[in-house]
């Protein structure tokens, strides 16, 4: 546990300056995140970063982040996803052939799925920093303390109260109440720090905003897990230790930076 806290403060210390700063020192820390989480997950599936198909997952996650950075550089790329995504998947079908079927099609679908899922996650953290209306950095810390305020709220009511199963195949130790318990911790800390930094929008829909981000910080968190049961691992890293790797401490936000964004589109 001491470990898990040190690491935690250090990480904040490091991580939280450089978002509040944010412009290209940001940007490089996200792209850096993302394919941390990216090798993470294609490690489990026994794909090599510096496989072919390694590197070329990397080039797509790194196309798929740019439009949300490409006002910051002095050049432009071709950044029509779809196209991308679709040069990437004939590639490696054709790889398939070459390598006869020792890199087999469901491998280019867990890869596809692998550099999408993280990308698409990164992708909107970056966008919700670089919102148009200056209130980038507010949504981030908001939706950064509902994640932690459920992690935390989760945790305690929990182990006080916690006795039915939430999903025992996936995560044995998570209960119902503990996400009880989680949603409404989100909750009054979406409400708390909108009567710090009130947003153009009434309490009824930070509390509604809250508690679908604390809902969808969750799924995010079982996707996770999920994965980690499938592929017989605890962790998917051991870069920060006590906590495991990049996607261990991410997995929630990958799921709520997409979904705040679309809720972020409905109430403005």
């Amino acid at each position: 546990m001491k470990q898990r806290i040190l690491t935690a403060i250090i990480a904040l210390i490091l991580f939280v300056p450089v978002v509040i700063y944010g412009n290209w020192p940001f940007e490089i820390i996200i792209y850096l995140l993302a394919t941390i989480g990216l090798v993470e997950l294609l490690k489990m599936h026994n794909v090599p970063w510096y496989s072919f198909a390694g590197i070329l997952s990397i080039a797509l996650l790194w196309l798929i982040l740019y439009p949300a950075t490409e006002e910051l550089l002095s050049f432009t790329l071709p950044t029509n996803t779809a196209e991308n995504i679709l040069l990437f998947v004939l590639i490696l079908l054709a790889y398939t052939v070459l390598l006869k079927n020792k890199f087999t099609f469901d491998d280019v679908g867990v890869i596809l799925l692998a550099v999408l899922y993280v990308g698409m996650g990164f992708f909107y953290f970056l966008e919700t920093r670089n919102m148009s209306d200056g209130n980038g950095l507010a949504q981030i810390f908001f939706a950064l303390l509902v994640i932690w305020a459920t992690d935390t709220g989760a945790y305690f009511s929990g182990r006080a109260i916690g006795k039915h199963k939430l999903w025992p195949e996936i995560s044995p130790n998570k209960t119902v109440e503990g996400a009880i318990g989680g949603i409404l911790l989100a909750s009054i800390v979406g409400v708390v720090f909108h009567s710090i930094y009130p947003f153009p929008y009434g309490v009824f829909s930070v509390i509604m905003i809250s508690i679908l981000v604390s809902v969808f910080g969750q799924i995010g968190d079982l996707v996770e897990s999920a994965f980690k049961r499938h592929y017989h691992v605890k962790d998917s890293g051991k870069i920060l230790p006590g906590h495991g790797g990049i996607l261990d401490r991410f997995d929630s936000a990958i799921f709520v930076f997409p979904v705040l964004h679309f809720i972020l589109q409905f109430v403005s």
